[in-house]
């Protein structure tokens, strides 16, 4: 699959189809130079014994206390900033060229960009232990149909369905496994909105009834993860692109959980449920994170500016 090159706005690449969802995969100037310089003089005015002084003239404690403001301003730009999925664009044109990117990415990324082999998760687990996550299987791209539960699939109706990509993970020790997944909306900005407000207003990310499904894969450790093994979740609605990203994790030997819980209670300190103290929260939230992050720098690559 071509990498993206760097262009002012989105380029569209044919993928390579040796790269492509369906292709058997096995298991795991300087501005201004020439305007002239005017200066003007200092206008005076009057100190307390009425002499007279450059109005632009400050004492050190005034000049100090601009000095403490400008670095302050230029702090929150520069995390403005930093905490932007743009780069080099600014504004609503920009924004839409990077949403418009994030969701054109299904087809013109390599499978590998979007779920890597393996995936490292620097404090992850539980205490901020580290995890590794290696790839057992990717599912061909596909819609939405049986992909998700009725009442999910309903909640999900109101921004369409693009795309939808999946991977199963397992841990180092391969005793739990994860299914991430990326379903590419046909939502606008808005849509995208309206959908990420509903879930967190009323909690959607938290029902049981709203999990995500696995992928489960002959002859991979995930062979017997289906729905009734599934013992954690998240579901998070970006807002920059049109994507949803969720995971769902469970025990690599196929047992039932009766009372699965949502990765975001499943993580907290003091849980005792036994999803929480297998750190099964931590897997599905922490391989969701890292796959999450990959978008978004995919997504700054195809919209980089040329430098």
């Amino acid at each position: 699959m071509p990498s993206a090159r760097p262009t002012s706005e989105t380029t569209h690449v044919s993928p390579d189809p040796a790269l492509s969802w369906s292709a058997p995969l096995a298991p795991g100037g300087t501005p201004g130079a020439t305007r002239p310089i005017v200066s003007f003089g200092e206008p005076e005015g009057y100190d307390g014994a009425a002499r007279p002084r450059p109005l632009g003239r400050r004492g050190r404690s005034q000049a100090a206390a601009a000095a403490v403001c400008l670095v302050l301003g230029l702090g929150l730009i520069s995390g403005a900033v930093t905490g932007s999925w743009l780069v080099g664009d600014s504004g609503d044109e920009g924004s839409r060229s990077t949403f418009t990117a994030a969701g054109g990415l299904w087809h013109s990324v390599p499978v590998d960009q979007l779920f890597p082999p393996t995936v490292q998760g620097q404090g992850a687990g539980p205490g901020g232990a580290d995890r590794t996550w290696t790839r057992i299987a990717v599912a061909p791209d596909s819609g939405c149909k049986d992909a998700f539960d009725p009442l999910l699939r309903k909640a999900l109706a109101p921004v369409g369905c693009e795309r939808l990509l999946r991977a199963t993970y397992t841990d180092a020790t391969e005793s739990y496994v994860t299914t991430v997944g990326l379903l590419f909306t046909t939502a606008d900005a808005p849509g995208m909105a309206s959908l990420a407000n509903r879930f967190r207003k009323e909690r959607l990310d938290r029902r049981s009834d709203l999990m995500p499904l696995p992928y489960a894969a002959k002859g991979t450790a995930a062979a017997e993860f289906g729905a009734r093994q599934r013992a954690a979740w998240t579901v998070s609605v970006l807002t920059e692109a049109p994507v949803v990203v969720y995971a769902v994790s469970g025990w690599a030997d196929g047992r039932t959980v009766d009372d699965p819980q949502p990765a975001e209670d499943a993580t907290e300190s003091g849980a005792t449920t036994a999803p929480a103290q297998a750190g099964l929260g931590h897997e599905a939230k922490g391989l969701a994170d890292r796959v999450e992050r990959g978008l978004r720098k995919n997504v700054r690559s195809a919209t980089e500016q040329p430098s």
